[in-house]
Order: C-alpha cells, then sequence, then structure tokens
C-alpha cells in the first residue's frame, strides 16, 4: 500500500514549499515513484515543482457531468480523462484537482473520480497531497487516511490555533491519520518559549523549525523552481533533518 503524506496549514504559511521541498527529500532518498496531488483550489505546486500543467481533475469531473462521447462508457470517458490530466515527470507525477465550474450536481462524477483516483493511487510509493486550509475535501473526495499529516504554521499565536483547529478537525471527521506533526515555518532565530509553551498546551506534535530563508523568496520573485533550490540552503537543511525524522525513521 502506498505511503500517504498530506500537508495541511492556514493560508501564507508555506506548506505548497514544504511540499515540493518533500518531494524532493524523497526523491534524493529514492522514495518513488510519487504522485503529488494538488488540492488546493489556488493550486500552485506545478510551480514549486517546475511543472506545466494543461488540465485538472476538476475539468474531468465537469465533463462527464455533461455526457461522454458516443462509443464510450463513463468509466472509461473518466478512466481516460484521469490520465490525460496527469503530469509526468522523473520519479514524480503531478495532477492537479482545480475545482467544478458551474451549477449542477457531480454526485456521481465525484464517485467516479473518487474510485479511479483510488486505483491510481495505488501505481505509487508514495502519495504527496497539498491541501487547502481545513481537511473537509479529504473525506468527501480523494482519501480518508493518511499516514503522515504535516500541518505547517508560523511561529505566531493565530497560527498555532489555526493548526489546532486542524488537528482537530481530522479527528471530528474519523480520517484514519497515523500521525500527525506541526512544522514551524519562517522561525527567526531561536522559537519563542511563548510558542513553545502554546505548542504543548495544545497537544501537537512538533517536528521541528525552518528558518527563514531568503534563497526561497528571491526563487520565487525570479520565478524558478522551488526543488531547485542548492542542498546547503538553510531551509532545505532543516527541512531534510525534519523529513529524515518523520518519515525516513518513523520518530
Amino acid at each position: 500500500m502506498s505511503m500517504t503524506i498530506a500537508m495541511a496549514g492556514k493560508g501564507g504559511t508555506g506548506k505548497t514549499t514544504i511540499a515540493g521541498l518533500l518531494i524532493r527529500f524523497l526523491l534524493k532518498k529514492g522514495i518513488k515513484p510519487i504522485l503529488a496531488v494538488d488540492a488546493d483550489p489556488n493550486a500552485n505546486l506545478n510551480e514549486v515543482l517546475g511543472l506545466k500543467v494543461d488540465t485538472t481533475l476538476g475539468e474531468a469531473r465537469e465533463g462527464i457531468k455533461d455526457g461522454v462521447p458516443t462509443g464510450m462508457t463513463r468509466d472509461i470517458y473518466m478512466e481516460y480523462k484521469i490520465e490525460e490530466a496527469l503530469v509526468e515527470s522523473e520519479g514524480c507525477d503531478l495532477v492537479v484537482m482545480g475545482r467544478p465550474e458551474g451549477p449542477g450536481c457531480y454526485c456521481h462524477a465525484n464517485t467516479l473520480l473518487s474510485r479511479y483516483m483510488e486505483k491510481l493511487c495505488g501505481n505509487y510509493a508514495v502519495i504527496v497531497m497539498d491541501n487547502e486550509a481545513g481537511m473537509e475535501h479529504i473525506s468527501r473526495l480523494v482519501a480518508r487516511r493518511a499516514d503522515i499529516l504535516l500541518i505547517i504554521s508560523d511561529p505566531t499565536q493565530r497560527g498555532l490555533q489555526a493548526a489546532e483547529r486542524i488537528r482537530d478537525l481530522t479527528r471530528e471527521l474519523a480520517l484514519d491519520i497515523k500521525k500527525d506533526y506541526v512544522i514551524m515555518n519562517r522561525v527567526n532565530g531561536e522559537l519563542p518559549a511563548a510558542i513553545r509553551s502554546a505548542v504543548e498546551r495544545a497537544g501537537l506534535h512538533l517536528a521541528g523549525c525552518v528558518p527563514e530563508d531568503a534563497l526561497i523568496s528571491q526563487y520565487d520573485t525570479e520565478g524558478r523552481p522551488t526543488v531547485e533550490l542548492p542542498d546547503d540552503a538553510d531551509a532545505v537543511r532543516a527541512l531534510d533533518e525534519i523529513f529524515e525524522a518523520v518519515i525516513t525513521t518513523g520518530a
């Protein structure tokens, strides 16, 4: 069975960047093939990975609602559209969920999409899912389980409150999350004692801290894929240590 690693966090915490650097880490470790799933409506994981996306699964779902070409069943058509939406690269493929357009019922299309996504996931060693804030859409569509949930926060009380709510929401939805961790991103110097105490009070598992890294901002400004960061970049080194602990060694 594939290992599923889901990303979550409030907007602006850098979870998509960290998802891309997680994929980079896995590929360097020879852990592949990987399926990257961009489930955020503001999809930009492809930019972090340096991949071009032509179509999304939301568009496939729209098509199945409107009907299928003559001579094709709905099942065959959906499978074809999912394969069409898959962006293939060395060691890692990407699929963007997108969102449906316009009114109407998507129940049957959602059922088909969920079925074929489950089938597709079986072809990969690891699934890395980049999500929007909240986790409801996981229970509605693609997966109801994750081996590891990485909640990305900034070193603020509001960020921690959002992280706690996301953790609590996964439990309310009875999602099968085996382990969950918080990664504190964009930390300047030592993590403030007040934030560390708040993490402990909330019962959150702190995997580690990632320093503010000017190189990430530089790459974003220049439109360069974040996965091309050098190995000695501060954020890359910190994240590699975190990933080694929570994924490779299972701490």
